[in-house]
């Protein structure tokens, strides 16, 4: 029973690579095998161009006499990948998996159901630990004499690891599935974590390089205080290079670890598999409904379905949070832009208006609410056609979406570049009115794109927003506008000068706009009745 259990779990894990939620059907053979080996190829790029790169940068370490603490910096390394790459699965496949309710209702042990899951947790925890682990590993014996006992010694501490990962990930799994259970608006929690998340790995991998640097050069100096300030960190590290006490000490201390989880595991697995997910109810006050207009009423619902998908937040309207970041940077940084601007682009007078222009462009495009919208509807397209208001008012409300959610943080980027930058007067009017106009023909080429093929047969949201040609020339097509727009000018639109090249940039903009819209008002409102 264990085995199937155990199948079960992994084909769920990796269920993207046996199913085919797009068409609805299993996948072949041949799709089948050709997914798994571009993830294998994925996962040995990691191990050999990125995690084997850093441990050959920190080998000099292990020359200096310090190979502990190469293996404490690469173990932990392996601890954040593996306990954040796994905690997710964890949450979803230990703690509140969707069959928790069949499974428990079967004739099957309780033990086997947790020890099925706790092992796909480990070789999940496994996989992406070993991407560290074993890079660290190989660098380390190209510096050091073979023996069997340091063999032993490393391929252990390489267990050791994935054992702590899937400690931290039952940990870590459990906080976040006892969280999920309290939080009302789960779509907009996990939209910030995922941006704090974003911002934070962008930080620490600027600030990693310069700590690296350092390391490097006072090795000795760091080696010695985290001896006598973590002593447990210098066994962890000794314990993968020949220290054969070393390595029971922390081999006792992780088996203890893993006998409490389980423990534990017993304990609160039930409470929480089991949980309803209720929160405390709102007492009920009477009120008055506010009437609204149709039109008001389409767009709170068009804004209500982009709000309840973090999917669909984080990927068509991350412009918002890139405009609003840029802007910030530009009025913090701005001025030590200036002087390297004007001695990059001497030779082409107004190249900083058009720049401008393409930046606020591309800032634009990142914000693609309209691509996905009509595929979206799904399965539920027929409430939207049985509203009595006309197809064009369903259609505008998804275009008053993306143009609500994008003027502001346009108008606010493009004031920061107008304050910033060196520019007349004229072109301070073309930073302003070229990004807007832009932003009305990326919206209708969104919607006009996302009308020609929808697909509405969709199981899982993620394709209409992430994987949809309307999405594709929707995002590619803006930024493919704005390189155009910059590179040409740089090129040759100089000659013309940046006022008379950006209005006729923005005429040819608007013109186009103008016509996708009156396709939209009249063909568009007939090919989503057609749907």
């Amino acid at each position: 029973m264990l085995k199937i259990l155990l199948r079960k779990q992994m084909a769920e894990i990796f269920r993207a690579y046996l199913y085919n939620a797009k068409k609805n059907t299993a996948r072949s053979k041949a799709s089948t095998i050709l997914m798994f080996l571009l993830f294998g190829a994925l996962m040995a790029f990691l191990a050999v161009g990125m995690f084997g790169v850093l441990s050959f940068t920190l080998s000099s370490m292990i020359d200096a006499g310090f190979a502990w603490f190469y293996f404490a910096l690469m173990g932990l390394i392996a601890l954040l990948l593996g306990a954040f790459g796994a905690i997710f699965s964890t949450y979803t496949g230990l703690y509140l998996a969707k069959d928790n309710d069949l499974l428990l209702a079967m004739p099957i042990s309780t033990h086997a159901i947790m020890a099925s899951r706790l092992l796909s947790v480990y070789l999940m925890g496994l996989m992406y630990s070993a991407v560290v682990t074993i890079p660290a590993v190989v660098i380390y014996f190209f510096h050091v004499p073979f023996t069997v006992s340091r063999l032993v010694c490393a391929l252990l501490w390489v267990l050791l690891v994935s054992l702590i990962v899937m400690v931290l990930s039952c940990l870590l799994g459990y906080a976040v599935a006892r969280l999920s259970l309290k939080i009302k608006r789960k779509s907009l929690v996990t939209t910030v974590l995922a941006l704090v998340g974003i911002g934070l790995y962008y930080f620490l991998y600027f600030k990693a390089i310069d700590l690296v640097q350092d390391m490097l050069v006072n090795v000795a100096v760091y080696g010695e205080k985290i001896k006598g300030a973590a002593y447990g960190l210098y066994l962890f590290g000794q314990s993968a290079a020949g220290d054969w006490l070393a390595l029971a000490i922390v081999a006792a201390v992780v088996l203890a670890a893993c006998i409490l989880t389980w423990l534990v595991l017993q304990r609160s697995f039930l409470k929480v598999a089991t949980a309803t997910g209720a929160v405390a109810r709102n007492k009920y006050t009477e009120k008055t409904a506010r009437v609204r207009s149709a039109s008001s009423a389409l767009l709170k619902k068009e804004l209500g379905r982009f709000t309840s998908s973090s999917n669909y937040m984080l990927n068509c309207g991350l412009g918002v949070l890139l405009m609003v970041l840029a802007g910030t940077m530009l009025l913090i940084k701005g001025q030590a832009l200036v002087p390297v601007l004007t001695m990059l682009l001497a030779n082409r007078p107004g190249a900083a208006a058009a720049l401008a222009c393409a930046v606020a462009c591309m800032a634009v495009a990142a914000n693609d609410m309209a691509a996905p919208s009509v595929a979206l509807e799904g399965k539920n397209l027929w409430i939207a056609k049985s509203l009595p208001v006309s197809g064009w008012q369903v259609l505008r409300a998804k275009l008053d979406l993306q143009l609500l959610l994008t003027v502001f943080p346009t108008l606010f980027l493009c004031l920061c570049l107008a304050v910033t930058l060196p520019l007349s007067a004229a072109e301070r009017v073309f930073v302003f009115l070229l990004p807007l106009i832009f932003m009305v023909f990326s919206a209708c080429l969104g919607l006009f794109m996302g009308l020609q093929n929808p697909n509405l047969h969709w199981t899982n949201e993620i394709y209409p927003i992430k994987q949809s040609m309307a999405v594709t020339v929707a995002l590619l097509g803006g930024w493919a506008y704005a390189l155009a727009l910059g590179g040409v000018y740089v090129w040759v639109g100089w000659k013309l000068g940046a006022v008379i090249y950006l209005g006729i940039f923005s005429i040819a903009t608007l013109i186009v706009a103008a016509l996708l819209y009156l396709w939209l008002r009249k063909r568009g409102c007939a090919a989503f009745e057609a749907l």
